[in-house]
């Protein structure tokens, strides 16, 4: 198998705007992996508040590049466990993990939900808007036909809250840590935190203890959950969690987290970062399994250079062909 990679700009079609600072780019890590004239593709991002930066990754890249080469095509849980023996930062690792699954899939001309036996009903995903001016984000609202809507916020706001769902719309608050103990007190006991969807990642990181998933509110953690072995804390404290690819590590972990988190009750959000069609696509093949979705990340960018699974006005469609159905607009990586 041979590995390739490169960093592309993707930009923005509009500044996005959350607790943690204002972006109108990302840089993506595009990951292809060869074998037999097929291509797999896999992507992470740059998150300068996670304090992921892409040139950290290189030699790792490198290394692995050369292992790869004497690698042969085994099934993806089985080079998981190469993965993990290698010790590669989770971001990393779930971008290979992603492109390792594209790959096998269209080797042996099988979807990665024949692979895996999965079936069902997508939900619905949200659109996400960043923080701005109610006003502005209530014009958005109305301006687009997406029912389900993940608003960024700094602050609990009950005032601007009000006005956002009587617009009609199914609204959920992404608080990126920027809620009080006592705005969650508050929360808990109004209409208002009944009539949201979720609220995610309401309190800074490991700050939940006063969350009680037996709140009417729908508490979902994020930036709370990075992996299994955090899930038994979490316990009695949220009602949902957010599984992000490259938080967790990539498809294959995924599937057990999931796994794990519906035998405890919790319900599931798939969700992404800014991602281009090669994030997205991953995250759509594990859809079925959830109850919420959040994959927005390839309308927000205006120079997305790929084609698989998509997401029109809300509604999650899932790519035809084997693999994850990723097709680069660009060709292979040279």
């Amino acid at each position: 198998m041979e590995l390739r990679w490169k960093v592309r700009r993707l930009a923005l079609k509009e500044t996005f705007a959350i607790a943690h600072g204002n972006y109108d780019s990302r840089q993506s890590l595009l990951v292809e992996i060869t074998h037999g004239g097929k291509s797999g593709y896999g992507e992470c991002v740059e998150i300068s508040y996670y304090g992921i930066v892409l040139a950290d990754f290189y030699d790792a890249l490198s290394g692995l590049s050369k292992l790869l080469k004497s690698q042969e095509l085994v099934h993806p849980s089985k080079f998981y466990e190469f993965l993990t023996v290698f010790s590669a930062h989770p971001f990393l690792r779930s971008a290979v993990d992603c492109a390792y699954w594209d790959l096998y899939g269209k080797v042996f001309e099988k979807s990665f939900a024949e692979l895996n036996g999965l079936q069902g009903k997508l939900p619905q995903s949200s659109l996400t808007l960043s923080c701005m001016p109610v006003d502005l984000q209530i014009e958005k609202l109305k301006q687009t036909p997406w029912d389900h809507f993940k608003v960024k916020c700094v602050g609990w706001d009950p005032q601007r809250v009000q006005a956002l769902l009587e617009t009609g719309k199914k609204i959920a608050l992404d608080a990126n840590t920027s809620f009080s103990p006592k705005d969650c007190e508050e929360i808990s006991l109004s209409e208002l935190g009944r009539e949201l969807t979720y609220i995610e990642q309401p309190l800074k990181i490991g700050q939940y203890e006063s969350l009680s998933s037996r709140d009417s509110c729908n508490w979902m953690a994020d930036e709370d959950l990075q992996d299994d072995l955090q899930l038994d804390q979490l316990v009695g404290h949220y009602q949902s969690i957010n599984i992000k690819l490259m938080k967790c590590g990539g498809l294959t972990p995924a599937l057990a987290l999931i796994k794990k988190a519906k035998s405890k009750g919790f319900k599931i959000m798939i969700g992404c970062m800014t991602e281009s069609s090669v994030g997205i696509s991953a995250g759509i093949a594990l859809a079925s399994l959830c109850d919420y979705a959040d994959l927005d990340g390839a309308e927000l960018i205006a120079n997305d250079d790929a084609t698989g699974s998509y997401v029109r006005n809300g509604t999650l469609s899932l790519a035809e062909g084997p693999g994850l159905g990723i097709t680069m607009n660009t060709g292979v990586i040279t």
